[in-house]
């Protein structure tokens, strides 16, 4: 995965001239109670979008859900999920399918780390691999016969991600070589986060080639992302795409308020991607947010530079 700067090929949704979704336009936004999350499924919802919004604790979900209400935003919808359980996902599988009759957009957004920005270490490695990679594949599996199939207006996942999961992170020849392949399948990226899973138990993660930087986390994204790519192949003309969102160094409770710009303001092109017109809207793309110094392609928002970096997966 190649970062470039590039134009983007499409309008904001919001200054679009056909408005392609409606009330009845069902999102998921996943670990959505606080930080990005919490910002996406506000904006989808000033959009004008149902949204469900999801946390695994019942209590954070539902203030989370009355602010939101509080400000009018009344299509807003709270169910408890937690990821990294698979019973957890079926039952909210189940829910869904009892209160909607479709979903057109799922947002895995979902995610943890248990490290400082400066630290790295893989003693929760397993919890990180169940709740980034595993939690969302799982997810949208359980929910992929719940896409809303339209010759006119395609379904869409959008998987938040990180540029640390890159492929060019990755020093193993054999494991990159892998990755590479435009055939890669589901069940390499299987053996491949297996194997992380072995190292890091034998002690030998920082000698076989894994990424240097949140190695963990990397990883997990590593396989989001070459997951991501795998099934924007598989269902390429098939009404649903499928795109990676790196949101960049965000302020948010993971960075410890640390970073570039605001969650409302990575929200703001998350909402952007996830509501792309139909005849713009790409499939296997990875889109990384970021400062930048002005261009003709930058958005100004706040005063803070931000731009959007695209390339394929």
């Amino acid at each position: 995965m190649a970062f470039k700067e590039a134009e983007l090929p499409f309008p904001s949704p919001s200054l679009s001239p056909t408005r392609w979704w409606s009330k009845d336009t069902v999102a998921i936004v996943t670990g959505s109670n606080k930080g990005i999350g919490f910002a996406l499924v506000k904006r989808l919802a000033q959009m004008g979008v149902s949204v469900v919004l999801t946390a695994r604790d019942m209590k954070r979900g539902s203030k989370a859900v009355e602010a939101l209400r509080s400000q009018g935003l009344l299509l807003v919808h709270f169910f408890c999920l937690d990821v990294s359980d698979p019973a957890s996902i079926t039952t909210f599988v189940s829910w869904f399918s009892l209160h909607f009759p479709a979903l057109d957009i799922l947002v895995n957004n979902a995610g943890v780390s248990f490290k400082e920005i400066h630290e790295n270490s893989v003693e929760h490695a397993e919890t990180v691999m169940k709740t980034n990679f595993y939690g969302a594949k799982l997810l949208t599996e359980a929910l992929l016969p719940m896409f809303r199939r339209s010759s006119q207006y395609s379904s869409r996942i959008l998987n938040i991600t990180s540029r640390l999961g890159s492929i060019n992170k990755v020093r193993n020849r054999v494991i990159k070589e892998m990755l590479e392949r435009e055939d890669v399948r589901v069940e390499e990226i299987e053996g491949m986060v297996s194997k992380f899973l072995e190292d890091v138990k034998s002690g030998r993660w920082e000698s076989e080639g894994w990424p240097a930087l949140w190695t963990d986390y990397a990883v997990s994204k590593l396989a989001l992302n070459t997951y991501s790519r795998v099934l924007a192949k598989r269902y390429r003309g098939r009404g649903l795409s499928v795109n990676c969102f790196c949101p960049g160094f965000t302020q948010t409770s993971m960075t410890r308020g640390k970073g570039t710009h605001s969650a409302d303001e990575a929200a703001e092109f998350g909402a952007n991607l996830a509501l792309l017109p139909p005849q713009h809207l790409p499939t296997g793309n990875f889109f990384l947010m970021g400062s930048t110094t002005p261009t003709t392609n930058t958005t100004t928002n706040n005063n803070n530079l931000i731009s959007i970096f695209n390339s394929k997966l």
